[in-house]
């Protein structure tokens, strides 16, 4: 039945132009867009369901700052803050720089992965054999190296727009959308600027795709094969899966990011206290240990694993509206 409807399929698209023409969604550049229109939207949606979350979440990393003891501010504590000094949608600040690094960013990620993969399936099929876990695997690594590094402008440009609010009011940039930041940005500090702390920008990003897309597309070949749940059920599941190893994976990265991100010259020396990011990981690990790279997992995993469930959630749903 399945192979019958392929190659109607197939026939539709290459009929003459004296049959019925094929439709707008299986012309060959529509096939070849859908993957990124689908990934750019899920991760959109997614990032308007989470940018509080996410905001909340960077208060809390740059809280107490050069300090190493006082009081250690909560989640429900950042929340209650931002709204007393403003009102309820100061936690939707930066949301602009959040939607174009998911338009830039996921759109890239999720289209390169599904393409990728699509050339996968299609190569695996010719041998009469699966996909294999490290094939998905290269594929999640590669769609998100390359889409980290794409989108790398509008993260930096999300981070300062949601830091502003923590300076001096005087000092404040005071940005008025994305756009505003890049310009400003750009002409303060140089086009390079835009890039700054790319690379570990760039592994983290490796290390959450892998977890997410890779065990997304693995758990549902796995639920699909040894389970009776529905295509929604599996798609949820899978989801749940696929957001609990995005976060895994990731955090040690992004605690390493974040180290490099805050450090700053001595006054003395006017050396970094990191050279790099591997530097950075080989200090942590022998002066803090291995367990301080989980630091904060909680808060993390709140707001990696409900974007990433809505995000492979939204795009699974689409293409399976646009199949």
């Amino acid at each position: 039945m399945a192979a019958a409807k392929d190659s109607a399929s197939d026939a539709a698209t290459s009929a003459p132009s004296g049959g019925k023409p094929a439709g707008f969604l299986h012309q060959p550049y529509t096939r070849a867009a859908l993957p990124f229109i689908n990934g750019g939207l899920a991760g959109m949606t997614a990032t308007v369901v989470i940018q509080p979350v996410d905001m909340v979440k960077v208060r809390l990393q740059l809280a107490g700052e050069g300090a190493r003891t006082g009081p250690r501010p909560s989640a429900l504590g950042v929340t209650r803050d931002i709204i007393a000094s403003g009102k309820v949608l100061d936690l939707y600040t930066g949301l602009s720089a959040g939607l174009l690094r998911q338009a830039v960013y996921t759109t890239a990620r999720l289209g390169f992965f599904e393409t990728i993969m699509k050339a996968l399936n299609k190569r695996a099929e010719s041998t009469e054999r699966k996909v294999t876990f490290a094939e998905r695997a290269a594929a999640g690594l590669t769609a998100g190296g390359v889409a980290a590094m794409i989108g790398n402008p509008a993260d930096l440009a999300l981070v300062r727009m949601q830091s502003d609010g923590l300076k001096a009011p005087d000092a404040r940039a005071n940005y008025r959308s994305v756009f505003d930041a890049l310009a400003r940005i750009t002409r303060a500090e140089g086009l390079g600027a835009l890039w700054a702390g790319a690379s570990p920008t760039v592994v983290r990003a490796m290390a959450l795709n892998m977890g997410q897309l890779t065990f997304f597309s693995e758990a549902k070949s796995q639920l699909k094969q040894h389970t009776s749940l529905s295509t929604k059920s599996q798609t949820f599941a899978a989801s749940g899966i696929a957001g609990f190893f995005a976060s895994f994976l990731s955090l040690p990265f992004d605690f390493v990011k974040t180290r490099l991100q805050k450090q700053q010259k001595d006054p003395k020396t006017g050396a970094l206290p990191y050279k790099g990011l591997v530097d950075c990981a080989r200090k942590v690990a022998k002066d803090e240990g291995w367990l301080r790279f989980y630091r904060g997992f909680g808060t993390y995993y709140v707001r990696i694993a409900p974007h990433a469930m809505v995000t492979l959630i939204v795009a699974d749903y689409l293409n399976l509206m646009t199949k």
